[in-house]
């Protein structure tokens, strides 16, 4: 039992003690009293040394507390320090990748262009080189035609009567109507 037990049983013992009429005096037994207020006293001492030792182990406790907290603070600042550096770091890389990818497109887009002129040139000179064939090939099939022409034409030059001309009143051969008269 402890201290404050004992003095629950005292405040107990005088409350339920027998009351003097017309006085606020009251009947206890003195011997129970008596061993109560020992046992208290026998008590004390050890809940005097409970408590400094709890007093003791309070200012360890508070000392442990605040090196615990003081540990935790150290440690929540290095990772503050980390993940802000680790943040910088990936605006940063943010920030490269953003121009990587601007000059990328610059470069895409003139190697676009370059390549669009170039295909342009190559595409005009074929142009060109068909333009030529075309004639080529024209100027072939006008020949073949000329000399199939020439070849169905009759080898030898009519003979023209111009006497069966003048029967018949037809026009001579390249004299005109008008010519003959």
């Amino acid at each position: 039992m402890d201290v404050q037990e004992r003095l629950d049983e005292l405040a107990v013992l005088i409350e339920d003690a027998k009351a003097m009429p017309l006085s606020a005096s009251c009947i206890v037994n003195r011997q129970q009293v008596l061993d109560l207020i020992q046992e208290i006293r026998q008590l004390l001492p050890e809940s005097v040394q409970r408590a400094d030792e709890l007093l003791a182990d309070r200012e360890a406790v508070v000392q442990d507390g605040r090196r615990e907290a003081d540990r935790i603070l150290e440690r929540a600042r290095t990772e503050s320090d980390r993940l802000v550096s680790e943040h910088e770091v990936y605006l940063a890389a943010v920030d490269e990748a953003d121009a990587l990818t601007r000059q990328t497109a610059q470069e895409t887009a003139i190697m676009r262009k370059e390549t669009d002129d170039y295909i342009d040139a190559k595409l005009a000179t074929f142009e060109i080189t068909l333009q030529k064939t075309l004639q080529t090939v024209d100027r072939g099939r006008e020949r073949l035609r000329s000399q199939m022409y020439q070849e169905l034409a009759p080898a030898v030059e009519p003979v023209y009567d111009d006497a069966a001309y003048d029967d018949a009143g037809l026009e001579e051969p390249g004299v005109g109507y008008d010519d003959r008269r």
